[in-house]
């Protein structure tokens, strides 16, 4: 596949590689394509329609431009962001774009990476940013060839601009609606001329979000707002314990509550439907559910983490080996110099999306339609059909927009429980997940151990880097042919962070907690669960060296000029080095993950009962051009928002196999008045764009958590933070 050009040259379009474009009702359809195939390097191409599409553009007589969107809008403003890709290049305001949701379909809208149609890794732009700008420009010269046409003129006569193609000798104007029709019968261009970035107009500057106008005045329609004739509303009670079972339920007194038609009893779990929410609720309650535990009932937060603790002893498979860590060791151990070891901690997590987990139902014999918000409309389809016993084509989706994701959308647990419940009811159902329902059946970022080593030489230099990850492997339940040789590549992602070491061992113990207790995705996935002990582990290494921490990073950097960049202008923008009252430290945390380069400094203040005060977070990154500064600039303190909650508050405890969590008055986030003065500094690039929706929530915690030690000498290696633990410091 190629790569995006540099000096805005003409990539060549083959029927192997881009374009397509169709003539259908008097409207121009142009895909977009991003050939998998080609991707992987398959020498099976296909013949000369074929293709994975990255995008449908349709342009009708109406002048309006409708893009068929592969990837989800949950918040990160990818609507936005890929129709200004189009908007840039088609000449069109971004006032005459629509977008509608794409269907399910692997083979039209499939990733690169996967094959598979869905949204995360903060990979949207970065592969759209070719594709979308081709295929934009592709529709704007046939556009302008159909104009050149009718007027019967040279094409290089004609210029587009403003939704429409103008001849300047002459004055005339044609809107591209009245073009449509006859661009459709033209070739689509063997070359594409893309534009210069110096004559971009939309990307890079600042836009309004095309969805915002119907979000602030409701008519958005997310999943849960799904309605159909006949509707009945279900809420459900599953095992609090991984693996139990119903042992008795009172149906019969649910039922006697008003508005309750019908109790379902499943081996695993409890449903009530009725004509709506309140009464579901109050009919579950008064059901009365009794549970059989089974073999997990004594389950706790102590057993796994004594489980995993054990585990960690192991030597576990190797990821990644650079020569030789224990000769290394071994030598500087002869000659006196320093092994450092630390042993780093994290909780499960809930991703806790506002939204509260829904799925709407309609199940003939032959069909199943289901209504939803997720970030993986095949998977959807697929669990659909399974739990029905359909076949996939049998199963329709209608994706929404998202209320939030951060991962728990990736997972459709939630189908197949919403599917096995309409097959016992003779009616479409809305399934609604509660709150607290759903914080203790989430998918939860796994609980990790982290067990690092590092030697330092006569001058302090790390000549040695050990770091061993043990904990449940998300990859091997989710993508089990991506789990080789024992090893989650997820899991020990910058497991060394961007540095260099010339000697070096990743290993991974794969330890997992009861079957039924999933874990998942969650924001920033496994760079951010190695961030922290990694940038936390190389601040101790600094300190332990007598150098500062800047200092001590830049020698492991010295092939990656755009880190240090980022450094020393993370430096500049913080005042590092600048003394701070006492009772009040500064911390950095730098990562490289989804090809951008990012680094932040928190300062803190922390009173003497322990309390952790985050004053300021700037915030730098390089992520290549910039399509959207405001869409980066809410994604960067969003997730800085999101991080900053974890750390300092968030943990999944278990407690006789059930989640003691339910709500945010135990399950806390942030409140208004706690958040941080954050600034965010972009460094200018020519390059690709790249991620930027999770940065923030990888590098965050490391971070606070140096600043933390920085202000008091505590050094915190188990999340969440524990106030207890700073009060002696």
């Amino acid at each position: 596949m190629q790569t995006a050009d540099k000096t805005h040259g003409a990539p060549r379009l083959t029927r192997r590689n881009l374009l397509k474009a169709v003539g259908v009702g008097g409207a121009l359809l142009v895909a977009a394509q991003i050939p998998r195939w080609i991707a992987k390097g398959s020498a099976n191409a296909p013949d000369e329609g074929g293709g994975t599409f990255s995008a449908v553009i349709r342009i009708g007589a109406d002048d309006i431009v409708t893009l068929v969107m592969p990837r989800v809008e949950m918040g990160q403003g990818i609507y936005t962001s890929l129709s200004m890709l189009i908007a840039e290049e088609l000449e069109v305001d971004l006032s005459r774009v629509r977008l509608e949701h794409a269907p399910a379909d692997d083979e039209l809208y499939g990733r690169t990476d996967s094959g598979v149609q869905g949204t995360g890794g903060s990979t949207s732009v970065r592969t759209a940013w070719l594709p979308m700008r081709q295929a934009g420009a592709a529709a704007r010269m046939m556009l302008t060839a159909a104009a050149a046409q009718s007027w019967g003129v040279d094409v290089s006569a004609c210029k587009a601009e403003n939704g429409g193609v103008l001849h300047a000798a002459s004055g005339r104007q044609l809107r591209y609606g009245e073009l449509a029709a006859l661009a459709a019968t033209m070739s689509v261009p063997v070359e594409v001329q893309l534009k210069d970035r110096s004559q971009f107009q939309k990307i890079g500057s600042a836009q309004k979000r095309l969805e915002a106008p119907e979000k602030v005045n409701g008519t958005a329609r997310f999943g849960i707002d799904a309605q159909l004739p006949g509707l009945r509303v279900v809420t459900v009670a599953a095992s609090p314990v991984p693996g139990g079972r119903v042992k008795g339920v009172n149906a019969e007194a649910a039922r006697g509550v008003r508005g309750v038609s019908q109790v379902v009893r499943l081996d695993d779990l409890v449903a009530v439907v009725a004509d709506h929410m309140g009464a579901a609720r109050k009919g579950l309650a008064a059901a009365q559910v009794e549970w059989d535990d089974g073999p997990a009932g004594q389950y706790s937060t102590e057993a796994m983490v004594a489980e995993l603790a054990k585990a960690s002893g192991q030597e576990g498979a190797t990821a990644r080996r650079e020569g030789d860590v224990a000769t290394a060791q071994a030598d500087a151990t002869a000659k006196g110099h320093r092994n450092i070891e630390a042993i780093y901690q994290q909780p499960l997590l809930a991703q806790a999306p506002m939204e509260p987990m829904n799925c709407t139902v309609k199940l003939l014999p032959n069909s199943c339609e289901i209504w939803l918000g997720t970030q993986v409309p095949t998977r959807a389809q697929a669990a659909a059909a399974q739990a029905a016993d359909l076949r996939v084509e049998q199963v329709q989706v209608h994706n929404h927009l998202l209320g939030g994701g951060f991962g728990r959308r990736l997972d459709v647990d939630f189908v197949t429980q919403a599917v096995r419940i309409a097959r016992e009811v003779q009616a479409p159902i809305k399934v609604v997940w509660t709150r607290e329902e759903d914080m203790q059946h989430s998918t939860f970022r796994p609980s990790h151990y982290n067990r690092l080593s590092a030697t330092l030489d006569a001058q302090g230099h790390p000549v040695a880097w050990h770091h061993r990850v043990t904990g449940s492997s998300v990859i091997a339940r989710y993508s089990p042919a991506a789990f080789r040789n024992n090893v989650d590549p997820d899991a020990i992602r910058d497991a060394a962070g961007p540095y260099e070491f010339a000697n070096m061992l990743i290993q991974y113990v794969r330890q997992e907690p009861p079957e039924g207790l999933l874990t998942g995705w969650w924001r920033g996935v496994g760079h951010m669960q190695n961030a922290f002990p990694v940038e936390c582990f190389m601040d101790e290494l600094a300190r332990a060296s007598g150098r500062d921490a800047i200092a001590f990073r830049k020698p492991l950097l010295t092939k990656q000029p755009r880190a240090l960049r980022v450094l020393e202008v993370a430096a500049e923008k913080s005042g590092w080095g600048v003394p701070l009252a006492r009772g009040r430290g500064r911390g950095l945390a730098l990562t490289y993950s989804f090809q951008t380069y990012a680094a932040q400094v928190v300062e803190v203040s922390v009173d003497a009962d322990g309390n952790v005060t985050t004053e300021r977070v700037i915030t730098v990154v390089d992520c290549g051009q910039v399509i959207s500064p405001g869409a980066l600039g809410a994604q960067v303190h969003g997730g800085t928002i999101f991080g900053l909650s974890a750390a300092l508050f968030g943990n999944i405890s278990i407690k006789d196999g059930r989640v003691e969590q339910s709500n945010f008055h135990d399950y806390r986030v942030l409140r208004m008045n706690e958040i941080p003065a954050m600034e965010t500094h972009v460094i200018s690039s020519t390059e690709d764009p790249t991620g930027i929706g999770e940065i923030a929530t990888v590098v965050i915690a490391p971070a606070l958590l140096n600043a933390i030690h920085d202000a008091t000498g505590k050094r915190i290696r188990r999340l969440p933070i524990n106030p207890a633990d700073l009060k002696a410091a």
